[in-house]
């Protein structure tokens, strides 16, 4: 058999390869050298043909091609008469101003009007006579409403019902007008039944010696302990207080006149 020598299928692409950067880079020569390096100059505008109108109504006309004609005052519309075009002031040739002239004095006259004054005029007339005096007297003592019985004590809240181991004096009052009520809230030992604090709730009853009685009293009040102790608890104690309000109706009594208002003596 004859040997025949077999080319590798790499050695055709390479030379295509070959002849195809060969191809490129003349071209980019080409490109290079036959370009334009020198510096770029801006062209020169050419002359076009221009459109101008003549004559006074060419302003006119491009007055309404305007887009603000309505929108925006201007002297040309309505809005130029009234405040665009201030009129202005009418020259004056000269400004003149008189000199002050006083008034001649006549010393013949000075005085007389005083003269006249005094003689028209009487200041020794007689003085009217002083009014008299009102007289005093003292406005008529108006009988004080007394309220019906002794003064009443009511409770409210939960010892209400429970009964008093101390027993509360309440006395009647003497003053010039009805008293109202007097309200103590009260803090109670649920186990013993003694007053822990009293407090007195404003305005009180519009005497203050009889609201002091009324806060005393219920300092030392003491209700019927209960009838089951709760069991112990820890703290401060105060889950054990019960509140209660103490009323005090008091029995309103007229004051005693001690001394007879002096008689009034007429003039």
């Amino acid at each position: 058999m004859n040997s025949a020598v077999v080319e590798s299928p790499a050695k055709p692409r390479r030379k295509w390869w070959l002849v195809v950067a060969l191809v490129f880079s003349g071209q980019l020569a080409l490109i290079f050298s036959l370009s334009d390096h020198s510096a770029i100059r801006p062209r020169a505008a050419a002359a076009a043909p221009t459109l101008h109108l003549a004559g006074i109504a060419s302003a006119d006309l491009l007055a309404l091609m305007d887009p603000t004609l309505f929108a925006l005052p201007r002297r040309q519309g309505f809005s130029g008469p009234a405040w665009l075009k201030v009129p202005e002031p009418p020259p004056r040739s000269f400004d003149w101003v008189e000199p002050p002239r006083g008034l001649a004095l006549a010393f013949e006259q000075l005085g007389a009007a005083f003269e006249w004054h005094i003689k028209t005029n009487e200041f020794n007339s007689l003085q009217k006579p002083p009014k008299p005096e009102p007289e005093l007297t003292l406005p008529e003592r108006l009988p004080v409403a007394i309220s019906a019985g002794q003064s009443v004590l009511r409770l409210e809240g939960v010892l209400a019902g429970r009964r008093l181991l101390t027993p509360v004096k309440l006395r009647s009052w003497e003053h010039t007008d009805i008293l109202t009520n007097t309200i103590v809230k009260l803090a109670v030992d649920a186990k013993t039944g003694e007053a822990v604090t009293a407090t007195l709730l404003p305005p009180g009853c519009g005497y203050a010696p009889a609201d002091m009685e009324a806060l005393s009293q219920a300092r030392a009040v003491r209700f019927e302990p209960a009838a089951e102790e709760r069991p112990a608890r820890g703290g401060s104690g105060i889950a054990d207080l019960i509140w209660v309000t103490m009323i005090f109706e008091w029995n309103t009594l007229p004051v005693t006149p001690t001394n007879a208002p002096p008689g009034t003596t007429g003039r």
